[in-house]
């Protein structure tokens, strides 16, 4: 797999939509050698898949399903090769999505509710706030990331519920505390997005990266 430079081979899932170039530079800045995939195909020699999700999940489920890529990332992430899904992308895990009424892929056990909207709480959840992480599933992610009151940047109206507490990686409150990161051995995926959250964000893509070279 030949990217831009060296580093370690990442392949980044292009379906048409979503915040790709951001998440490229920030991806090639911590480590990454970065490939663009727009099938499944593309994605050969990859030690690591990037999901950038920005957009509406009915139109980012019908493309990755006409790519082919539903079936591809669910094999992917059974046999515990590193992943990485951001916002949307991390939506896509679950089961089923208000938004649209759509089924996700079913790698997790859970629902895309809607925030509700208040005079105190917007929707959509957009800007900085913290996270919660959860000592007990940080692991080597949350290498120099404090477990208290890190901030990174949210974008979004639907927020993730699960049955499956093993897997939260962190909490956020906004009305309600909800789900802001998941973690099952190489599979991880943010509600918000480290591309836009300066320092703290590329840590963790860093951290990441780490993680997927000595998978």
């Amino acid at each position: 797999m030949n990217g831009s430079g060296g580093g370690v081979p990442v392949a980044l899932i292009d379906y048409g939509m979503g915040n790709l170039r951001s998440v490229l530079r920030a991806l090639e800045k911590t480590g990454g050698n970065v490939r663009i995939a727009r099938e499944p195909a593309e994605t050969a020699g990859a030690a690591a898949l990037v999901f950038p999700g920005q957009g509406a999940i009915v139109d980012a489920m019908r493309e990755i399903r006409r790519t082919g890529f539903d079936a591809f990332i669910k094999d992917w992430i059974a046999a515990d090769k590193p992943f990485f899904g951001v916002c949307l992308g991390l939506q896509m895990l679950f089961e089923h999505s208000e938004e649209g009424g759509v089924p996700g892929l079913g790698v997790f056990r859970g629902n895309v509710r809607r925030f509700e909207n208040s005079r105190e709480r917007k929707v959509p959840h957009m800007g900085w706030n913290t996270i919660s992480v959860r000592r007990e599933n940080a692991g080597t992610l949350a290498e120099g990331i404090e477990p208290e009151g890190e901030s990174f940047y949210f974008v979004h109206s639907y927020y993730v519920e699960t049955p499956e507490k093993d897997i939260v990686w962190s909490e956020t409150e906004y009305g309600v505390r909800f789900v802001s990161a998941v973690r099952r051995g190489n599979v991880f995926a943010t509600q918000f997005h480290p591309e836009k959250s300066q320092a703290k964000g590329l840590k963790l893509y860093e951290n990441f990266l780490r993680a997927a070279a000595n998978a």
